[in-house]
């Protein structure tokens, strides 16, 4: 009778050939009670540590990358010219983004308007699509004579859903919760206001999820939709409810064909539809900048728009690969449509904004990207800039600060655009 220990050995080897694709010897053992409860011996497997958001399934993702290049890259061989690049480069990425609406007329409506003492502030509504009417300041500097450049600020995503445009936006009266805000992300200098301040018309919508396009869940209706009336409590309790449904959002797009940041690069081209309208902007000086996730939305602003002049990439550059290891759970749903990444790395889609001038500010202790990624995006960028034959139209700066946009990168970024918005 075959014991239990000669009884495992021969299950090991023939699981062991199994897997190899080996045919199997020998006798096989009885099929008596005993052995039939018996459970099949697992697959080896590296106990070794890979210091992976993914655990020991990194190294599956290794292997699915090794080798890999990026099909659509500018710093490849296929473009020849950069015309060529942009049109087939843009068409992929709106391809994948599977978010591409009927165009409709912006139908703004104006509901404020405040003398704000050095500006006029705005609050308006209008259309980017049949499914949307976004709510968005509008800062315009008292005394203009003739029609002014414009900046559309785009707001961060700092783990707080509740507030969007307010962000970037001094209201005087701002909810208690945003003081500390504006001193953890812009060194207590909200960048809209600082802009309109310098000259520039200023546009700001909240990106869908945030501010007035945030969720409220059922169970929580009790607390009304009016945020002048959140105490600093109730917008903690709110702005994690809101965190714990990115992965229902982005499952539910993905099951309808698209991508969240699909539906926020649409509203944002869109709101340059709307800005050019405006009488008081000049439509040949428009820019755009951001920091986190705001500077994540001028990356794709700028590379689909080329209304875009100018454009300022605040804390967010890396390659896409370098962020694979222990990168990934440091950043939200929105920064990754799929289909995107198989075509064009990051910076292939920062580089479709050439040969327009292209600033990227980046913060070496900022922990959500690495540093090498960080630096080898600066080359790489800079690299399809003078593929292009317009290498003194990217700026590439490496700070040495944290994660946020401190009034020396606000400075360098507001003096960038002085250069080519006002000149």
């Amino acid at each position: 009778m075959t014991s239990r220990r000669d009884f495992l050995q021969h299950l090991a080897s023939a699981s062991t050939a199994a897997v190899a694709g080996l045919p199997l010897r020998g006798k096989a053992a009885p099929a008596d009670h005993a052995s039939a409860n018996v459970p099949s011996a697992d697959m080896p497997q590296s106990l070794a540590p890979t210091g992976g958001n993914l655990g020991s399934n990194y190294r599956v993702v290794e292997k699915l990358v090794a080798g890999k290049r990026y099909p659509y890259s500018f710093l490849g061989d296929r473009f020849s010219t950069l015309s060529e690049f942009k049109q087939a480069g843009r068409a992929k990425v709106l391809e994948s983004f599977g978010y591409r609406p009927e165009p409709v007329e912006p139908r703004a409506e104006v509901v404020d308007r405040r003398d704000v003492g050095d500006h006029i502030r705005e609050k308006v509504i209008f259309s980017t699509s049949p499914h949307f009417r976004v709510p968005a300041y509008v800062l315009i500097p008292k005394g203009l004579k003739q029609r002014a450049p414009a900046i559309v600020d785009l707001h961060s995503h700092g783990g707080l859903f509740i507030f969007g445009k307010e962000k970037v936006v001094d209201l005087g009266a701002n909810h208690p919760v945003m003081p500390d805000y504006h001193r953890k992300n812009y060194e207590g200098r909200p960048t809209a206001t600082e802009l309109v301040r310098r000259g520039y018309v200023v546009i700001v919508i909240d990106a869908f999820m945030f501010g007035e396009r945030r969720v409220l869940m059922d169970a929580d209706l009790k607390h009304g939709w009016d945020r002048a009336r959140y105490s600093p409590e109730d917008v903690a309790y709110l702005n994690g409810v809101c965190r714990g449904k990115e992965t229902t959002l982005a499952k539910s797009l993905a099951g309808a064909g698209m991508a969240w940041m699909g539906i926020v690069a649409w509203d944002d081209m869109r709101t340059v539809d709307y800005l050019v309208t405006r009488p008081e902007v000049d439509p040949e000086r428009i820019g755009c900048c951001g920091v986190s996730m705001g500077g994540y939305r001028t990356i794709y602003l700028a590379a689909l728009d080329d209304r875009i002049k100018v454009a300022s990439i605040v804390g967010f550059m890396s390659t896409i690969r370098s962020m694979l290891h222990a990168k990934i759970d440091t950043h939200s749903w929105v920064h990754f449509p799929p289909g995107v990444h198989g075509a064009l790395d990051l910076t292939d889609v920062a580089s479709l904004h050439a040969p327009l001038p292209l600033m990227v500010q980046q913060c070496r202790k900022d922990g959500l990207f690495t540093l090498e990624g960080m630096e080898q995006a600066l080359q790489q960028i800079g690299a399809a800039y003078a593929k292009a034959g317009v290498a003194d139209r990217f700026e590439g700066r490496m700070y040495d600060e944290p994660h946020w946009f401190s009034l020396r990168m606000q400075d360098d970024a507001f003096a960038f655009f002085d250069r080519h918005l006002k000149s």
